[in-house]
């Protein structure tokens, strides 16, 4: 493994005022001026991700966040959470503000190991230049190499028996590309892994979530546990006004009946839910259309129910009724 005292020049420690827009459920809250949090000098690498000035922390869930890449005493970090409720976008974003760059890859049930190692090539290295053969290094063997965070989306999807590849890494060993004349990448001390799934790697017994696996026990015994829910209403009413503030005047209802979507949903009534991702849609999408008759069940047609079951489609908007009373009908924007 590197020496960590040869590689100052990449470490950074910023203040945690970097980190605006956290709130503690409800209250907006400052993060201490003397918490220095570490990430890299480097802002000027592409695997850095974009940085979203609007978007909106969660107190708790950032702490974990920085804890675990602060110091992660040798475990990966496994996020678990409904879709559509921020687990890779709050990675991405602690990630951007603190210069980290991110290797990430969504896995399915097609996946295979050596999608993450790399593989060879035959291209040119230069433009106009002669084509040769290269090995082109794998997600997984950048961030090792480099010190990034890997990310693996929706892991439950993919093969436990491919899963099993990881488990040496994720327990601190190198990684042997036996591809690659036998390279061997020794962890960077900044490398970390991060899982996001929907369940918690037990299956879904629910049948909400299509090709969701159980994962191997061993496998996840590696992993430290974040759950993220969806944001309190006061809060996501706080980043639709940021969002599309010519909304100011519905966006508490809007945010009222996802959350009467999220309970039918969870109590098994219906078969769709209102992800935070799938209100914000809808609240774009209405304010684009705010001086047409109706702008809000045109949004949430497109937003949500053309996807759904003619009776369920039918029930929200029942619902919309009662939750928006006459404002349902009218022009958003009045």
């Amino acid at each position: 493994m590197p020496d960590p005292s040869n590689l100052q020049s990449e470490f950074k420690y910023f203040s945690a005022e970097v980190f605006t827009n956290v709130y503690d459920g409800v209250n907006q809250i400052k993060m201490p001026k003397s918490l220095m949090i570490l990430g890299f000098s480097n802002d000027k690498d592409a695997a850095i991700p974009v940085r979203h000035d609007n978007y909106i922390f969660r107190r708790e869930v950032l702490r974990d966040l920085l804890a675990f890449l602060r110091k992660p005493n040798g475990d990966a970090l496994f996020i678990t959470g409904p879709t559509g409720s921020g687990k890779t976008s709050v990675v991405n974003e602690v990630c951007a503000r603190l210069n980290w760059p991110v290797q990430l890859l969504t896995l399915n049930n097609r996946f295979e190991f050596n999608q993450l190692t790399g593989h060879f090539t035959y291209s040119s290295q230069k433009e106009g230049g002669a084509p040769e053969m290269t090995f082109q290094y794998g997600p997984l063997a950048k961030a090792m190499k480099y010190g990034h965070v890997l990310v693996l989306n929706e892991i439950d999807l993919a093969d436990a028996g491919e899963l099993a590849g990881l488990n040496d890494v994720l327990e601190g060993r190198p990684l042997v590309l036996a591809d690659n004349a036998g390279e061997i990448i020794h962890p960077h001390p900044l490398f970390r892994v991060v899982a996001t799934a929907n369940s918690c790697g037990n299956g879904d017994g629910t049948g909400r979530y299509m090709g969701v696996q159980q994962l191997n026990l061993a496998f996840l015994d590696r992993f430290r546990f974040l759950e993220v829910g969806y944001q309190s209403p006061d809060v996501e009413e706080t980043l639709l006004e940021k969002t599309v503030p010519a909304m100011k005047p519905v966006l508490a209802s809007m945010v009222r009946l996802a959350n009467e979507i999220r309970t039918l949903f969870s109590e098994g009534r219906i078969s769709l839910t209102m992800s935070t991702r799938t209100l914000l849609r809808w609240a774009q999408i209405s304010n684009d259309f705010r001086n047409s008759p109706n702008a809000l069940e045109y949004g949430l047609q497109r937003s949500l129910l053309i996807r759904s079951e003619p009776e369920e489609a039918r029930a929200v908007l029942n619902l919309c009724e009662t939750v928006f009373g006459d404002a349902w009908t009218k022009n958003s924007s009045n």
